[in-house]
């Protein structure tokens, strides 16, 4: 991947015709459509990829949360000379729009004031048919996480079926699933070049439709949407099929029909090198929400004195979808260049000399390899920790600790954090870097994700079992003690997972009691589309093992396994009760709920505890 770097005297890409015409611009080669707010930050996947085509010599706009009510939004810039690329936003739109409960969420991160409604429900499809609507015969390519996770028949949590893929129901021209650096700089050069978008039949990390006399690339066949909506057991063959393709060296394509049409996946991109990755992280980023903004937008202000040192996460826990979108190799930048993006980040006026985040999906993964690159091209494995840790995992930690080191010597620096997620099963295994962390990088907390301490359900999660982080919750507190520190510790927990009873959550309950923790927030299990417990939940089997998991539906069973995780708070006790005499366990109420009495739950119909 070759590209240019401008100078860094920038502004932020078009997004009207006015900022088109400074720029002495006539029209655009590529319109970006965006679900969430324009800002020009790497952790925002559609500003990385825009500035990545600018870089490269195209003319690039972005139109931010367009109105679909209002067509004109979408021509403001008029019609792109190449294609329209379209993203949902950083989250799927339902989970963005929706909770676990499929209750409406009351704000967006992603937008202006936190305001919620500013995309629409199933956003790609929407602004796919938008744009089409507004420039006929535009050719539309369709990416972001959205697509990425929705690019095979896929289960759909909020419609409670199986829906086809979103490259059919978009009727886009072209999908690109993963990071999609790679690819989309091929798709532009080639429709550059004058090739036609059908002719794009052989760009890794993307997805095409192919008609029944159209040659096919060498491919694993999976069963196709018409069967696996209908079958829950072909439903799994085709989700293990896909799964046993996921390396990037090694998979062939994947083809599932849809009707008289077939949906091509081809294999994953290769992952980016450190000088790659270096190139992306240099661009001229200004880091700020466009300045027609007058409203703070929350996940902006969350990461915008944040660094991203790597991506990918080889931990494979089955409710995560990182993996799919990212992949299971980590891909690390290098010391020199994330020291030059704190040299730009310390020189904004805003920067108060601390950095909130150095990390990736998992911090402490950060310059991790395999020690056998031969086995690595055909490992099959989704997890490198589970069920247990693979013998050609490097774990040796300097790099990681040398870049903390450097980062908090920085002299504009005054403290740096580690916010990201911490890997605690391998935390023993970096003694230096874990002492660092200790010392110099937790913000009077430290959040790890055990999400479970039932054995039974750390297996369906693909998790370390209780042991495991009793272990190390022992050793966190004596090395603590030992520095004369006392920094809390929060695990994060999952409710309603598949495989987790009523009688599950009281032992974690009981966990958490014994050894003095309390959960500052619970997630309750969503099934997002792509992932293997999403799988199991529709199916109510493991795809690979084909063992029988039973899975939670009832929506009071999950509430009340949400208020055991919550033991603490009082609003809680009234459903502990209930659930410990439903489990025949009213022993535990003075464990659990101590001298408290449960309160009534004035407000609470009938209708809501059934």
């Amino acid at each position: 991947m070759t590209i240019n770097l401008p100078g860094h005297d920038s502004e932020p890409l078009p997004t009207c015709r006015k900022e088109m015409s400074r720029r002495g611009w006539e029209q655009l080669d590529v319109l970006f459509i965006s679900g969430d707010a324009y800002v020009d930050h790497p952790a925002f996947g559609v500003s990385l990829l825009a500035r990545l085509l600018e870089a490269a010599g195209y003319r690039i706009g972005v139109i931010a949360q367009p109105d679909l009510k209002q067509p004109e939004e979408l021509q403001r810039m008029g019609r792109p000379r190449l294609f329209a690329a379209i993203s949902a936003g950083a989250m799927d739109s339902m989970v963005n729009h929706y909770t676990a409960a499929k209750k409406i969420r009351h704000n967006d991160a992603y937008t202006p004031g936190g305001k919620p409604g500013l995309r629409p429900d199933r956003a790609t499809i929407a602004y796919t048919a938008a744009v089409k609507g507004a420039f006929k015969g535009v050719a539309t390519v369709i990416g972001g996480i959205e697509a990425s996770l929705r690019r095979l028949a896929h289960y759909d949590y909020w419609s409670d079926r199986v829906r086809r893929s979103i490259l059919v129901d978009s009727k886009a021209d072209l999908l690109i699933y993963g990071m999609a650096e790679t690819a989309i700089l091929e798709v532009t050069r080639r429709l550059d070049r004058g090739e036609e978008m059908s002719a794009l039949r052989d760009i890794r990390g993307s997805a095409y439709l192919s008609g029944p006399e159209q040659p096919l690339p060498e491919h694993s066949l999976l069963p196709s949407f018409e069967q696996v909506s209908a079958d829950t057991q072909l439903y799994n063959q085709a989700f293990r099929l896909a799964a046993e393709q996921s390396n990037p060296f090694s998979a062939k394509s994947l083809i599932q029909p849809h009707g008289n049409r077939q949906l091509v996946v081809l294999p994953p991109a290769l992952p980016l090198s450190e000088e790659e990755m270096d190139r992306i992280y240099a661009l001229p980023f200004t880091r700020q929400p466009h300045p027609a903004y007058r409203e703070p937008i929350p996940a902006y202000l969350q990461i915008r004195h944040s660094i991203t040192s790597h991506r990918g996460c080889f931990g494979g826990c089955s409710f995560c979808a990182i993996a799919s979108h990212q992949g299971k190799r980590i891909q690390s930048r290098s010391l020199a260049s994330i020291v030059k993006e704190v040299d730009a980040m310390s020189a904004q006026p805003d920067f108060n000399g601390t950095i909130s985040d150095v990390g990736g999906p998992t911090a402490n993964m950060y310059g991790l390899a395999c020690a056998n690159p031969a086995q690595e091209r055909t490992c099959r494995r989704s997890s490198c920790l589970y069920p247990e840790r693979c013998r050609h995992l490097q774990i040796d930690n300097r790099t990681n600790l040398k870049l903390l080191q450097q980062v908090r010597n920085h002299h504009k620096v005054r403290h740096v954090f580690v916010a990201s997620g911490i890997r605690y099963d391998l935390l023993p295994l970096q003694p230096d870097y874990y002492d660092a962390l200790l010392d110099h990088h937790i913000s009077g907390l430290l959040k790890v994700a055990p999400e479970t301490f039932s054995d039974s359900v750390s297996r369906v999660m693909h998790k370390p079992g209780a042991a495991v982080f009793t272990a190390f919750l022992d050793d966190y507190r004596r090395r603590c003690r030992a520095k004369g520190r006392f920094p809390g510790i929060i695990p994060y927990l999952i409710s309603g997972h598949p495989g987790c009873t009523l009688h599950d959550m009281i032992e974690v309950a009981r966990y958490l009691k014994h050894h003095q923790l309390r959960v500052e927030q619970v997630q309750d299990f969503t099934p997002t589309p792509g992932t293997l417990s999403t799988c199991i939940y529709y199916t109510g089997s493991d795809p690979f093992s084909g063992s029988r998991i039973e899975v939670v539906r009832s929506a009071k069973e999950k509430r009340l396994q949400k208020a055991l995780l919550l033991y603490h708070r009082p609003e809680s006790h009234r459903d502990i009760e209930e659930a410990l005499r439903l489990c025949r366990r009213t022993d535990l109420l003075p464990l659990l709920l101590g001298s408290h009495k449960p309160r009534k739950a004035a407000n609470r119909s009938e209708k809501n505890r059934k």
